[in-house]
C-alpha cells in the first residue's frame, strides 16, 4: 500500500519517539466501528494466559490430524496463532492484537497459497468472532498485516491478504518496512501505532537480520522480539547490531513494565535440550513466553562473548555467527 494513504499526526522529538496514527481520510478504507469503545488504557496490564501445550507436530506427519493453525485467545482482545509443525518445522507464532478501530497481525507463517493452509481464513474467523462478541461490524475493522523481519517464514502468507478489503500490508524491502511505520531514524526511533485506544510501540531490533523490529503491546505489556530473541537458537548474523538491540531491550525493560518476553519460535525442550534443526515433532517443547529476568541473564552472558560460537544462557542458545549449526552437530564450526 502506498504511503500517501497514511497520515502521520505527530512526532514527539523530545521523547525520541513518533506517533503514527492511521486515520480515516479521503481515500482511506477504514471506517469507524459502531460498537461502544473498549477501554485499553485502564487497569493494566490486561491479564491473560498461555496454553499448557501448543500444537507441536507429530511423529507421523502423514497421520497428523491437528489444524494447520492453532488459535489461542490470550485474553478477550488478544489472540496468538501458531503454525502446526507438521506443516513447517519453523512453526512460527503470530500475535493478533485488536483495538477499537483496527487489528494488527504480526508474522504470517511459512506458507503462500490458501489451498495449502488458509491463514487468511483463520484471521478472518478471529476477527468475526471478536466483532460478534463486542457488537462490531467486521467490515469496519481495518487489518494491518506486518512482520518482525525479512525471512520467508514470517512474511510468506502476506500474499493471502493482497486482495482483502480494508487491509494494509507491509512491503518486502527494508525501506518499505520503515515506511509502513513512518520511521525515519532506524533503529533507535520508537513509533507508536494506535489501534484505536490500544498502543503498540515499535522500534528497530537488528542483529538476526538487518531489517527487524521489536513490538511492545501497552495493553498486555507483552514484549514481542521475533527471531532476535526467542526460546531456541538465536541465530545472530551481526553481533554488534544484535548486542546494541539487546541493550535497547534492556533499557526499555528498565523504564516500562513487561509481563512477558515472547519470541516467534520454540526450538528447545522444557529441560533445556536443543531440538535438531528441521524437526517437525517437539513433544516436550518449552513455553514460548519468557521473563524479563531471562532476557537480562542472556544480556549478561552476551557481555562476556568475544568470538563466534554457540553459548547457552539457560533459556536460549546464542548462536554468534554460526548460522546453520546446532549444538548437536558432530563437527561444529571451529574458530581458532
Amino acid at each position: 500500500m502506498t504511503l500517501d494513504r497514511r497520515t502521520f499526526l505527530r512526532q514527539n522529538a523530545a521523547a525520541a519517539s513518533a506517533t503514527l496514527m492511521l486515520t480515516t481520510g479521503e481515500g482511506a478504507l477504514a471506517r469507524t466501528p459502531a460498537g461502544p469503545p473498549i477501554d485499553f488504557r485502564s487497569n493494566l496490564p490486561a491479564t491473560g494466559s498461555f496454553p499448557d501445550r501448543w500444537i507441536c507436530g507429530s511423529e507421523s506427519l502423514m497421520d497428523n490430524t491437528d489444524p494447520p493453525v492453532q488459535v489461542h485467545w490470550y485474553n478477550a482482545h488478544t489472540a496468538i496463532l501458531r503454525q502446526n509443525k507438521a506443516y513447517s518445522y519453523e512453526a512460527p507464532f503470530a500475535p493478533l492484537y485488536f483495538g477499537n478501530e483496527r487489528v494488527l497481525l504480526l508474522d504470517e507463517g511459512f506458507t503462500t497459497w490458501r489451498n495449502d493452509w488458509d491463514l487468511r481464513g483463520v484471521v478472518d474467523q478471529c476477527i468475526a468472532e471478536w466483532c460478534a462478541r463486542h457488537g462490531r461490524d467486521p467490515a469496519a475493522m481495518e487489518l494491518l498485516v506486518a512482520f518482525s523481519h525479512l525471512h520467508a517464514d514470517h512474511y510468506a502468507a502476506v500474499n493471502q491478504f493482497a486482495d482483502r478489503p480494508n487491509t494494509r500490508y507491509m512491503g518486502l524491502t527494508h525501506w518499505e518496512m520503515l515506511g509502513f511505520w513512518g520511521m525515519t531514524n532506524f533503529p533507535e526511533e520508537v513509533v507508536t501505532l494506535d489501534l484505536g485506544g490500544r498502543d503498540i510501540l515499535i522500534w528497530g531490533s537488528p542483529g538476526h537480520v538487518v531489517s527487524e523490529f521489536a513490538y511492545y503491546d501497552s495493553y498486555t505489556q507483552i514484549l514481542y522480539t521475533g527471531d532476535m530473541f526467542y526460546r531456541g537458537r538465536c541465530y545472530i548474523s551481526f553481533w554488534e547490531p544484535w548486542f546494541d538491540s539487546m541493550t535497547r531491550l534492556i533499557r526499555f525493560c528498565d523504564t516500562h513494565p513487561v509481563t512477558h518476553v515472547m519470541g516467534c519460535h520454540v526450538e528447545i525442550s522444557r529441560d533445556g535440550q536443543d531440538y535438531p534443526y528441521g524437526l517437525t515433532w517437539q513433544p516436550d517443547e518449552a513455553p514460548v513466553e519468557m521473563s524479563v529476568q531471562q532476557l537480562r541473564d542472556a544480556y549478561e552472558m552476551a557481555k562476556t562473548i568475544t568470538e563466534p560460537g554457540i553459548y547457552f544462557t539457560g533459556t536460549v542458545f546464542l548462536c554468534n555467527q554460526t548460522r546453520g549449526t546446532t549444538t548437536i552437530d558432530v563437527n561444529p564450526y571451529r574458530y581458532d
